[in-house]
């Protein structure tokens, strides 16, 4: 599959859910097209007890609908033969009476079923989603959201239907298929073999284009994923295609994305209409050969008309439910692509787990960090090593900054010590531990991070800062928003910290929303706090402010901080210079200086030009 899921993967899971072990060609099709709806069957055995309640409506309102041809056979032999009117009021009240049992069982059923569909999917959505949180970076770095989105949303939505309607469908037209068949064969033996022969004529074509509808269908679901994931991209960045006035040009590739997922879905809707055609005319072609031998033997006066009347009402029953169940097959076909799309993403194993016994740090965690000749490469193909035989050990309450050029992997440090990628050689220590050891939430809560470019979601600002403490009472967010330097920007909001902010932040300014990761950095309150460039954002004067506030966040924590102005890390402990994945320098500012390397290359350049800067700025 394309989009990061793993092949190997995916080929491991569909011939694990397509394993034909049926004695028959036709059995193992059957097979086939239902495997990937499998996975999704605990989920329905969760709700048995409404799933029984629904049957019993569904065997009642069938027993009921096949109650109507007798009434109707009594009628036409006995009542129209009698003088006496009550024989006939007799057969319309029984008939009412089964309609009045056949309407409120229809209406349980009906209930019943769509409920349990709408169940069965908020459940899968919800199983789905908490999936995904769990998956590494790795499989997000070549995976498009969009199309996670599309599997979420319109996958599930396509699913509903096979646990709720098409299920309920699927059920009564075999529940009538099969009583019709038998109350057609105790009526009359002989037309009923016209009817059961045409049967496999039927049903083995409808099975064989079960796997070329789900392969279409699968086809159009892709088509579609890929057009949602390029408007998704593109409207979360709807600024910068406008600035670019590139409007046009993303609408005509949307709408040829579009077109594309149309003509993938009218091609399995053709198969579907294809199918459905045939299966009709095959039908009712064997009930109008059902009609005519009837009508030789009424002739002939071999059976009576009523019984007449009563057998071609269950042959249209039957010819109906056929028919219906050549529908729902197509639907559940179709559903089946959507199914095996979701289980693709159900059958990838998240990289970065916890350890069978993880190991516990202690409480609160010392705040040591080594680095022991590391080596790391990111997944995506064709990349170089981003971390190469690096180490360098961090002391609790150090403060270290890490600078150097772009592409040095300053920030991969990070990553790696986040555990978001496991390293490729070496080993990272916390206190000791390898971080492999650890359980990944427990290394997580012993980090806060304030990144260079900060998450601001669509809600409060409280919840904001709040963002995976929940449960922080208001004063501790507003104390955090004071020490961050942004409560005077959330007090001038309309709402205050009850305001909801926009998505992704969009209506605050970058050293707003920088100010805010603070605050959420300041909240976490653990001993171990990585700044990526926290206050490239901020205008002079608040980033002093927020300096100030960082230096009193900093004391007592194992502090790591990258740095692209160096003006930032003068007070650093220590500071690491990178460059191509390794240590080349460390020490202080002034040592490095006088050293003469990249960093007082890097120093000069800054430095000499802020000089400059300032100078044009006096003469001005």
């Amino acid at each position: 599959m394309q989009n990061g899921l793993e092949r190997s993967r995916l080929e491991r899971y569909t011939l694990g859910m397509t394993g034909e072990t049926a004695s028959t060609k036709s059995q193992g099709r059957l097979r086939r097209a239902l495997a990937p709806l499998q996975p999704l069957f605990p989920y329905a055995y969760r709700y048995r007890g409404r799933i029984a309640l629904a049957i019993v409506a569904l065997i009642v309102a069938s027993i009921a609908t096949l109650t109507l041809p007798l009434a109707v056979r009594g009628m036409i032999d006995h009542g129209f033969s009698s003088e006496d009117a009550s024989a006939i009021n007799s057969y319309f009240g029984a008939m009412i009476v089964v309609v009045a049992i056949l309407a409120l069982a229809s209406g349980s059923r009906y209930y019943l079923v769509m409920t349990i569909g709408e169940r069965i999917v908020a459940d899968l959505r919800a199983t789905l989603f908490r999936h995904l949180t769990r998956l590494d970076a790795s499989f997000y770095d070549a995976t498009k959201t969009g199309e996670l989105m599309s599997r979420l949303t319109a996958d599930t939505t396509q699913l509903k239907a096979v646990f709720g309607s098409s299920a309920s469908v699927a059920l009564r037209n075999l529940f009538m298929f099969v009583g019709a068949v038998v109350m057609m064969a105790a009526s009359s033996p002989k037309l009923s073999g016209v009817a059961l022969a045409a049967i496999p004529l039927i049903v083995l074509p409808l099975i064989a284009s079960g796997r070329v509808v789900r392969r279409r269908s699968r086809r159009a679901q892709d088509t579609l994923a890929q057009a949602s994931a390029y408007a998704a991209e593109n409207l979360a960045a709807v600024r910068a295609m406008q600035a670019c006035n590139a409007q046009d040009a993303a609408g005509e590739r949307f709408s040829a994305a579009a077109e594309g997922a149309y003509d993938a879905a009218r091609e399995a809707t053709h198969l579907r209409a294809i199918v459905t055609s045939v299966t009709i005319f095959l039908v009712f072609s064997s009930v109008v050969a059902m009609l005519w031998l009837g009508a030789n033997d009424v002739l002939a006066g071999r059976i009576t008309s009523g019984l007449l009347s009563q057998f071609v009402l269950y042959a249209v029953l039957a010819a109906s439910s056929l028919g219906e169940l050549s529908q729902v097959w197509s639907e559940i076909a179709a559903a089946a692509g959507a199914a095996g799309r979701i289980g693709e993403i159900l059958a990838v194993r998240p990289a970065i787990v916890a350890p069978a016994d993880p190991v516990r740090l202690s409480n609160p965690p010392h705040g040591r960090i080594v680095f022991d000749n590391v080596s790391f490469s990111y997944p995506a193909a064709g990349a170089g090593a981003a971390i190469d035989h690096l180490s360098f050990a961090v002391e609790p309450g150090e403060r270290i900054a890490i600078v150097g050029p772009s592409g040095a992997g300053k920030s991969t440090v990070f990553q790696l010590l986040e555990r978001f990628y496991d390293v490729s050689g070496g080993a990272i220590t916390l206190d000791g531990v390898d971080l492999r050891d650890l359980d990944p939430a427990d290394l997580r809560a012993a980090i806060a991070l304030a990144p260079q470019d900060p998450v601001v979601f669509g809600a409060s600002v409280a919840e904001n800062i709040a963002y995976g403490r929940e449960g922080a009472p208001r004063s501790a967010i507003m104390e955090a928003a004071r020490r961050a330097q942004a409560d005077d920007f959330i007090e001038a909001l309309p709402r205050g910290y009850d305001t909801e902010l926009g998505e992704r932040g969009i209506t605050l300014s970058g050293g707003q929303r920088q100010r805010l990761a603070i605050a959420r950095a300041i909240l976490a309150d653990a001993p171990i706090l990585l700044l990526d460039e926290a206050t490239s954002a901020l205008d002079a004067e608040n980033e002093a402010l927020v300096k100030e506030a960082l230096h009193g966040v900093m004391a007592g924590r194992t502090t790591l901080v990258i740095a692209h102005r160096l003006a930032t890390v003068l007070e650093a402990t220590r500071i690491l210079v990178m460059d191509a994945g390794r240590i080349v320098e460390q020490g202080t500012h002034g040592s490095l200086v006088a050293q003469g390397g990249l960093y007082a290359r890097l120093a000069r350049l800054q430095f000499d030009i802020s000089a400059e800067a300032a100078q044009s700025e006096t003469a001005a």
